[in-house]
């Protein structure tokens, strides 16, 4: 969840890192009295998202600054669209603008693409959800906006659940059939019955082993169509199916109509480009 404290903490580094001593150039080139009014302007069509960074970066500059006819997160809009009306103290509209803009580019980037995904999956019951492969401090924000492009969120953090990879069952010896049944049995009687347990598996032949530990989810990395129908097959509703590794707009309808529960897609968030918004002058 995009909380405020989040919000503050963000812009206020953000700021910190633009202008750690002020802003020279407003400062000694711009009069302390001069007001201007401004529109936030799309120069590309997307979907938008980071409304609330938006605020934020120009209260923290001048809470003289008064935002109007902000579109919501979620908001669909075309090339030309005005996003956002930006009036007050030239001083502080004119030193807010990079982080404001910075923030609402960078989200509605990953709120547009997610759109995308979304909307290639959308004949089918798959969900598209995000990964752990997000902007190192920028996590709740980026996960904020795939929700805001129609996706769904993955595990926040190492926190929240438990997924086994390969390595996992390596560092615990589990190196065969019995023995990884055995281990994810044992990590489930350790876990409790609240916590959710997801495996990865990257071959059809492990899936049996996995399946007889009673897990939550089963993650299908890297499978070829054909055992990522078999797999949904033999699962049968079982457990919660997600299919993850190289998924791109050109292949994910198809892994979608396999009838795998979950896509989840790194290049969400670690993939995107930002989109092109301006401000422009009234």
């Amino acid at each position: 969840m995009l909380t405020r404290p989040i919000v503050e903490a963000a812009v206020r580094a953000a700021l910190a890192e633009d202008a750690p001593w002020g802003d020279l150039t407003v400062e000694l080139a711009i009069p302390a009295d001069l007001n201007t009014a401004t529109r936030i302007v799309a120069r590309e069509p997307g979907v938008f998202a980071g409304g609330a960074l938006v605020r934020e970066a120009f209260r923290q500059v001048d809470e003289r600054v008064e935002l109007s006819d902000v579109v919501g997160d979620g908001t669909a809009f075309a090339a030309g669209d005005v996003l956002a009306r930006v009036v007050g103290p030239a001083r502080g509209v004119l030193t807010g603008e990079r982080v404001a803009l910075n923030f609402a580019q960078r989200l509605s980037g990953v709120a547009t693409l997610t759109s995308r995904f979304v909307s290639a999956v959308a004949h089918t019951s798959a969900r598209i959800a995000d990964t752990r492969k997000t902007t190192p401090g920028l996590r709740a924000l980026e996960k904020h906006a795939v929700r805001a492009g129609g996706g769904t969120n993955h595990r926040f953090g190492l926190s929240d659940a438990i997924m086994i990879k390969d390595n996992h069952l390596a560092a615990l010896g589990a190196m065969d059939s019995a023995s990884t049944t055995s281990a994810l049995q044992q990590l489930r009687d350790r876990a409790g019955h609240t916590t959710s347990i997801i495996v990865e598996i990257d071959r059809l032949d492990q899936l049996d082993a996995v399946l007889a530990a009673d897990v939550t989810g089963v993650l299908l990395d890297n499978f070829s169509l054909a055992d990522m129908t078999s797999a949904v097959q033999r699962i049968a509703g079982e457990v919660v199916v997600e299919a993850s590794g190289g998924v791109a707009l050109e292949t994910v309808a198809a892994i979608a109509e396999t009838g795998v529960d979950v896509i989840s897609v790194g290049r969400l968030t670690h993939g995107v480009c930002s989109l092109d918004l301006g401000l422009d002058a009234e």
